[in-house]
């Protein structure tokens, strides 16, 4: 059964871990993820672009895919699925589709704008026990998002979270994807400002590939309860993926079947999970 994320977020807050947010693309990417978190006795976030919900078929398709796989692999760790960066008709159409949590972005509009929208996704949302994540400055990227790291306003992130929010993304220099290698890196006072202000609210940190241990630690310290990860494992299973064709693996006996082809890769989509949920924290926290 999927839950809404906020009792797993308000927990990792108040223990000082960070739940991660995985996004899944395919069945496969699905199966690894819950997989791993029952093996860690870990709780999960399953994050949905809406990229990927119209790669998979829609947002039904997608909510009918998660809740058979909790019951057919006898998922019991807690399993929140979220829509990642959705737009204002996206996040109306995940609450319909059965999507347990869902994140409004309304970080390109003007605060006003931003705190309207939010508003009305948190009252229908709210109203059916799924959890809302909202976002104030913008974090560069993928599936359309727009930004280069730029860091919120602490301020407006408190005008945000007073709304009643479940959690609160804000940029603090992350970015989407593999960082540069000029990045600045993150700006922890600008996250500690936005912590005080914001007191008891799990905060956010998207663009989780790529930052540095040390980084994320101090981010969970700071107020930090949520991590997306993407990029790591569709780089990892991509790697898995061609080391396994350029081996000729593919070519022997039936190495071609889906069923061969794939596990590479899916085994290193579990492994990337595990070391992050290690990193994160939160092993044996379900």
């Amino acid at each position: 059964m999927l839950v809404s994320a906020a009792k797993m977020l308000k927990d990792a807050k108040a223990g000082k871990y960070a739940v991660g947010h995985f996004n899944i693309n395919n069945l496969e990417w699905t199966k690894a993820i819950l997989l791993t978190a029952q093996e860690l006795n870990s709780p999960v976030i399953l994050g949905v672009s809406e990229g990927a919900g119209k790669y998979m078929c829609g947002f039904k398709t997608v909510t009918a895919m998660v809740d058979a796989m909790v019951d057919e692999l006898g998922i019991t760790v807690p399993v929140a699925l979220h829509l990642d960066h959705g737009s204002y008709e996206g996040a109306l159409k995940c609450i319909e589709a059965g999507f347990s949590s869902v994140m409004f972005d309304g970080s390109h509009y003007g605060i006003e704008e931003n705190i309207e929208k939010t508003k009305e996704i948190i009252a229908l949302a709210h109203s059916k026990g799924i959890s809302v994540e909202a976002e104030v400055g913008a974090i560069g990227g993928e599936d359309g998002v727009i930004g280069m790291g730029e860091c919120a306003d602490p301020k407006e992130c408190k005008m945000v979270a007073d709304l009643g929010v479940t959690m609160l993304a804000a940029g603090i220099g992350n970015i989407h994807g593999k960082y540069p290698a000029n990045w600045k890196g993150l700006r922890f006072d600008v996250l500690a400002n936005i912590q005080e202000l914001t007191g008891e609210m799990p905060l956010v940190l998207h663009g989780g590939t790529g930052i540095p241990a040390d980084m994320i630690k101090e981010a969970i310290s700071l107020g930090v309860s949520k991590i997306n990860v993407n990029t790591e494992c569709q780089l990892a299973f991509a790697d898995a993926t061609r080391k396994y064709i350029e081996a000729g693996k593919d070519l022997e006996g039936k190495g071609f079947d889906p069923r061969k082809l794939l596990a590479p890769g899916f085994e290193a989509i579990k492994a990337t999970v595990k070391e992050k949920m290690e990193l994160f924290g939160s092993v044996n926290k379900a």
